[in-house]
């Protein structure tokens, strides 16, 4: 049993040595045991071959550095950049501390006290001479430091500022565009997440800068003081000749700190190239290229400058007369490839027009048919521009895209251009080409209305307001604020259109809910709501069916949003019937709630009128004909009488400023609606089973 017992242990701490070696290969630990490990170089000795590892590492890091930032297309790709300076200069500055350690305490042993690495830079920069050595890396420090880490420096701060100084004009815009319908939510949610990075980004990189500029100080300072230190070390307390001494510590300071420098300027010309690289999208050897030889004409220039400076008395001959030589071919091949691309271009767009003119697509093209069109009279063109810091093109694009909230589908493009036939001040609106409204607008004028339908006593042309036909009357724009206060409806000329459009697009719904559109409905549901589509499409009803009973729903201006519960009720009705007025009146009990909520009023309360049984009856014995095939037979007279009941009955309710619903019983609903949508179309119709249970019903009279 002891043996059994000790058979897990075993195994139990395997497992977790197997795991503990992992968690340590994980990369976040293993970048945090390397931070640790550049702390510890600030601590502990280095012996002279891990020296040499750790200095290969670092210049070879910077040149890895420098590539990513030549070759990223924009400065968001190396967002860690300024995390990467941090470390490398750390890096950078442990070593430092490392080899000081050793030319101060080994450097009396000869030059290679420091490691092979230190003492290569050394010999190759000095050349024998410690002075040569010490004004190259001073050289190289006021590189650094003045010119490069300065400029990269000014930059990072001035893109830093800006980019937060344009934020709240770049999110307006966002804003803007997503109200206007120019993009969804994700879209303008990465937009923001963008902007977000971009002004993080800059921001780091202005504070990240100050590492650069710190780290040429410390290189200057550390190389001081181990001249100056290993001098006093390897004099007073080595006993070296002075000479012996300058030489030994020179050469290891040199090497010490030209290894330091060196990628030190790497990264800075890197840092310089991410924050000069703000306004250039690709590449930057792609970005050079192809802008420094986009002009013939400069490289012509260099050349002819070129040959003057060759043929200038006391000039060497040869470097000039090469340079001329160079531009002035790079000159001719680039005009030769500007002009075989603009010639390429120019070949294609005659091939295209020969096509056109031989093939059949100016008769193809004729056949097409715009489903919306705005047609605009030459005084109305200044509509399309943006007036009154409104733009129509904006306010249909805001209106497509509330329709498509309200109703359930996106409404097709509206082609706007203008027609000379039409009078200066007129649109016309079509459907499909048809004529489906028109009206007159006055620029740099406002339509006014009484809310009551009274004529408005103001001054200016009296006219009807064209979408519903109530009395109206352009005024000037000065007599605006008399107007509102007054309490009348103020409406610009862009908005008139737009209003106009609005209920144009309600009435011919149905016509503009085409096969094609259906179709991207139908694919656009859930996987969920797809199986239930392919389970009944077409083995009960067919997607133009389906198409049939979503145009009825729109006939009615019932929305077709909730389309998982339209097909729900059409996968019930369609397994008794192939009726679409059937299948549509099953549906319309589905979407009670939704009915309800759409007509009661804003104090929560559905109102109604009721038939009256006697209707109810006549109604009912009036339908002739079995099953699909019944059909309402009402006489004349009674048609008449009916209509004219129909009318008093909204007449006395809509004295009391409600606007009721009409109920049926469900077996005449569609009757009577056919009988009302003639004289009064937009009136509601419900029968008794489309009334949700919690709907606060509210009686307002009987016809």
């Amino acid at each position: 049993m002891a043996e059994s017992l000790g058979k897990p242990k075993s195994g139990a701490k395997s497992k977790q040595v197997g795991l503990s070696w992992r968690s340590v290969m994980r990369s976040d630990v293993a970048f945090a045991i390397g931070i640790l490990s550049i702390l510890m170089m600030l601590i502990l000795p280095m012996p002279k071959w891990l020296l040499d590892i750790a200095l290969a590492l670092s210049i070879s890091f910077s040149v890895l550095v420098l590539m990513t930032a030549l070759f990223i297309k924009k400065p968001l790709e190396f967002s860690a950049f300024p995390t990467v300076l941090l470390i490398a200069t750390m890096l950078r500055l442990g070593l430092n501390l490392a080899s000081t350690r050793l030319i101060l305490s080994d450097g009396a042993s000869g030059v290679d006290a420091a490691g092979a690495v230190i003492q290569a830079f050394g010999a190759l920069i000095t050349q024998g001479n410690y002075v040569i050595g010490i004004i190259v890396f001073i050289i190289l420090v006021i590189v650094n430091f003045i010119v490069i880490t300065k400029g990269s420096g000014r930059i990072a701060e001035v893109a830093a500022r800006f980019s937060l100084d344009a934020m709240p004009g770049k999110q307006m815009a966002i804003d803007a565009d997503l109200s206007a319908g120019l993009m969804n939510e994700d879209e303008a949610r990465q937009k923001r997440s963008d902007l977000e990075a971009e002004s993080n980004f800059f921001g780091a990189m202005d504070g990240a800068s100050k590492f650069v500029r710190g780290d040429a100080m410390a290189g200057l300072l550390i190389t001081a003081i181990n001249i100056i230190g290993g001098m006093i070390i390897g004099v007073g307390q080595q006993g070296m000749a002075f000479g012996d001494a300058a030489s030994n510590y020179t050469m290891l300071t040199i090497g010490d700190g030209l290894v330091s420098q060196i990628p030190a300027l790497v990264i800075s010309i890197a840092a310089g190239l991410l924050v000069s690289k703000a306004g250039v999208s690709g590449a930057t050897d792609e970005a050079l290229v192809g802008q420094l030889s986009g002009y013939p004409q400069g490289l012509a220039l260099v050349s002819a400058i070129g040959v003057i400076a060759a043929l200038v008395p006391g000039m060497p001959f040869v470097p000039f007369a090469l340079m001329a030589v160079a531009s002035g071919s790079a000159s001719w091949f680039v005009y030769q490839r500007m002009q075989r691309d603009k010639q390429e271009v120019q070949d294609k767009v005659e091939e295209k027009e020969t096509a056109e003119e031989q093939g059949e697509a100016p008769i193809t093209d004729s056949l097409h048919i715009d489903e919306l069109k705005i047609e605009l009279g030459y005084e109305l063109l200044a509509l399309i521009n943006e007036m009154d810091g409104r733009k129509l093109t904006d306010q249909i694009k805001a209106l497509r895209r509330q329709v498509a909230l309200e109703m359930g589908f996106v409404t097709p493009p509206v082609r706007i251009l203008d027609n000379l036939q039409l009078e200066a001040d007129e649109y016309t609106i079509r459907v499909k080409e048809m004529d489906a409204g028109k009206g007159n607008l006055k620029l740099h004028h406002l339509l006014v209305m009484d809310p009551a339908g009274n004529q408005v006593d103001l001054p200016g042309t009296h006219v009807k307001e064209p979408t519903f036909g109530l009395p109206a009357t352009w005024i000037e724009d000065s007599l605006r604020e008399e107007a509102v206060f007054r309490g009348l409806t103020v409406v610009d000329p862009p908005t008139v259109l737009a209003t106009h459009l609005t209920e144009i697009l309600r009435d011919n719904m149905p016509e503009l809910l085409s096969f094609a559109e259906t179709d991207k409905l139908l694919d656009g549901v859930s996987k969920e709501v797809r199986k239930l589509v392919d389970d009944i499409c077409p083995s009960q009803i067919s997607r133009s069916g389906i198409q049939h009973v979503l145009q009825n729903l729109l006939r009615e201006r019932v929305s077709i949003r909730d389309l998982p519960t339209i097909l729900e009720g059409i996968a019930e009705a369609s397994a008794t019937t192939k009726n679409p007025g059937a299948i549509t009146e099953h549906v319309r009990t589905r979407l009670a709630r939704q009915l309800c909520h759409a007509a009661q009023t804003p104090d929560g309360v559905f109102p109604i009128l009721t038939l009256s049984p006697v209707w109810e009856q006549a109604f009912a014995e009036s339908l002739i004909g079995e099953g699909d095939e019944r059909q309402l037979a009402l006489p004349p007279s009674k048609l008449h009488e009916f209509v004219n009941a129909v009318r008093i009955a909204f007449d006395e309710a809509g004295k009391s400023g409600i606007t009721p619903v009409l109920l049926t019983s469900p077996a005449i609903r569609p009757y009577v609606r056919s009988i009302i949508e003639r004289f009064r179309g937009q009136t509601t119709l419900m029968s008794q089973n489309e009334v949700h249970p919690a709907a606060r019903l509210k009686v307002f009279g009987q016809v």
